[in-house]
């Protein structure tokens, strides 16, 4: 099921590209002098420890989190100061490691809130009045096999349901980019294998890009044709799963010597 980079992406502008990114809480570095880069269309994966500095690398991709030093590029532009609505409105969407859904409104008015309504109150974002978000709601829905749970409260949701509804949340404003954090965590095998499905479809036939941390290496080598590996903030490697799989460095940060 692996994706591949082909010829043509690894002669393309990467789509985001971070150089010497590093980012400080006091004296405690999070990431220091992270190089790294994302070509369009790819899936790649992001690895590491817990406390490695996965999740606030994607807090400063997604600009919840300043950096201290370097810089990030999205579609050429450098977005280190921009606010995290600009580099939504850019086309760059995210999911969270912990469920972020409102458990008492329906799968719908979830989809319909996750559209970028700006200087709008939460009720008229609700309201019907735009055929086409409506429409494309119910597409994603049905695109990821939730379109019979669509007047459900989504806090009724299986975990790998609102697992699937992030990831329909994420896509309703179109992104070229989708952060992913843990898709694959708490979630069944049938619902694993529905989104790994529904990825490989998006960067298929759609071109979309990911870039996803996981702690499923089985999830991580279905889908990636590149993989980097962060441990106390620091690159440690980067390939092929299988190459970084049997990097005697990765062993030793997972497992110890």
């Amino acid at each position: 099921m692996t994706t591949e980079m082909t010829s043509n992406q690894k002669d393309q502008s990467p789509l985001l590209e971070g150089r010497g990114v590093s980012k400080y809480f006091g004296g405690l570095a999070a990431l220091h002098n992270v190089d790294f880069a994302i070509y369009p269309g790819e899936i790649m994966g992001l690895i590491g420890p817990n406390g490695s500095g996965k999740t606030t690398l994607f807090d400063c991709l997604s600009r919840v989190q300043q950096i201290n030093t370097g810089e990030i590029h999205f579609k050429g532009q450098e977005i280190s100061k921009k606010k995290p609505f600009q580099v939504a409105h850019m086309g760059l969407a995210r999911t969270f490691q912990v469920f972020r859904v409102y458990r008492k409104l329906t799968v719908l008015e979830n989809m319909l809130l996750s559209r970028q309504w700006r200087n709008e109150s939460i009720f008229r974002q609700l309201r019907p009045s735009h055929p086409d978000t409506d429409q494309r709601a119910r597409e994603l829905l049905e695109f990821l096999t939730l379109d019979h749970l669509t007047y459900e409260q989504a806090g009724n949701l299986s975990g790998g349901q609102q697992r699937l509804l992030e990831i329909g949340m994420a896509l309703m404003p179109d992104p070229e980019l989708i952060l992913l954090d843990e898709a694959a965590s708490g979630v069944n095998p049938v619902l694993i294998n529905t989104i790994k499905d529904r990825i490989l479809h998006l960067s298929n036939e759609q071109g979309k890009t990911f870039l996803l941390i996981e702690h499923n290496m089985e999830f991580i080598g279905d889908l990636c044709s590149r993989v980097f590996v962060l441990n106390f903030g620091e690159k440690l490697a980067e390939g092929t799963p299988e190459d970084v799989m049997t990097n005697e460095d990765v062993i030793e940060a997972y497992f110890g010597s």
